[in-house]
């Protein structure tokens, strides 16, 4: 698909700091301007955010000083009059309650949701974009009327390897040796997370499985880490640990890894990490967040165990990292269906399927 295929758009995002949402946003961004589509992006100014590389997209910095604040909603209006969009996509509230658009001409609005928020700061847009059924349906259940609710699933793109070279040396900076099995997980340090459950999870392992140490690497930053570091100390575990905080490219951390561990809890709404996992061949164990139930298949691409239970955690990870052949036909499988369902151009093909249904009712 080319640019002209693309109506126009302008993207609001008025996040302060980074986390899986605000990855999508770039990750999407990027995609657009690839396609040479006539797109730009709105940001929250001063954010990490707004440090971001939007793949060479227009971006520009909006005050969203608060949800409520008359002068961030002014300079939306004035931007969306400069640019005079076919459409406006916002992400998450403050973006969203702040985007009033009026007039007979004014663009559509389309309100990207990834978590199951209240619904009341997003119903005055024109349409809805969900990414998975399940939020899709509760939007339905909740009165958004279904012809204006869209599911989408999110992309990941193709994972390019690096040089072994550069892998050795990020092994060697984080001071591991070349027997360590290497286990990793990526989020934000927030309860929802589950990174507590995943600490108790550990405490459980023997020292060595099938012969060899291991190591947690946590990719990831937020306000609980300071208490996982305690809880950590507490259960002897922590010089196992490896906290690198927030990657803006985590594809080396996933390289160096053999297994990747998702600990959410049930509230996780999509849990893009699995999506990473199947795109860096990884095998991987998750929990049956809601996520996690809608996309992934116990035993034939992931290792799935109930939320919140440390003793299977723990002995799902020795099942995978002692059977060879199961991490194998996992990475096979997800693999499968990460290109098949999950790609960039799937996406995008869904998503330009959107835009034109929208502007055509």
């Amino acid at each position: 698909m080319s640019g002209a295929d693309w109506p126009s758009s302008l993207h609001l995002v008025g996040s302060k700091a980074l986390g899986g949402a605000e990855r999508w946003v770039q990750r999407f961004a990027a995609a657009l301007a690839e396609c040479g589509a006539s797109a730009a992006v709105g940001v929250r100014r001063g954010s990490a955010v707004a440090e971001l590389h939007m793949g060479g997209l227009p971006v520009h910095p909006l005050p969203f000083w608060s949800v409520w604040d008359p002068i961030s909603r002014q300079a939306i209006t004035r931007l969306v009059r400069a640019m005079r969009p076919d459409l406006v996509q916002t992400y998450m509230g403050r973006a969203t309650r702040l985007t009033r658009l009026s007039g007979a001409r004014r663009p559509l609005h389309i309100a990207r949701l990834g978590g199951y928020y209240k619904l009341a700061p997003y119903r005055h847009a024109d349409a809805w974009i969900g990414n998975t059924r399940g939020l899709c349906d509760w939007m339905i259940g909740q009165g958004l009327p279904a012809a204006q609710v869209h599911h989408i699933y999110n992309f990941v793109d193709r994972a390019e390897a690096y040089p072994a070279g550069d892998i050795e040396v990020l092994r060697q900076r984080l001071h591991l040796r070349e027997d360590t099995w290497v286990m990793l997980t990526l989020g934000r340090l927030i309860a929802v997370k589950g990174h507590g459950c995943l600490l108790d999870a550990l405490a459980r392992l023997p020292a060595h499985i099938g012969g060899r140490p291991w190591c947690l690497v946590l990719v990831g930053e937020g306000p609980l880490r300071a208490a996982l570091e305690h809880q950590a100390m507490a259960l002897g575990i922590a010089e196992r640990l490896v906290w690198v905080g927030w990657q803006p490219e985590p594809g080396p951390y996933l390289q160096l890894a053999d297994l990747v561990v998702f600990p959410s809890r049930d509230a996780e709404t999509l849990g893009n990490v699995i999506l990473e996992a199947w795109a860096w061949r990884r095998a991987l164990l998750t929990t049956r967040f809601r996520g996690a139930r809608e996309i992934a298949r116990h035993g034939e691409d992931a290792w799935c165990v109930a939320c919140d239970d440390a003793s299977a955690l723990a002995e799902g990870m020795q099942q995978l990292l002692r059977d060879d052949g199961l991490r194998a036909e996992l990475v096979r499988q997800g693999t499968r269906r990460v290109e098949a369902e999950f790609s960039k151009e799937v996406i995008l093909a869904h998503y330009l399927d959107c835009y034109r249904s929208v502007l055509r009712s």
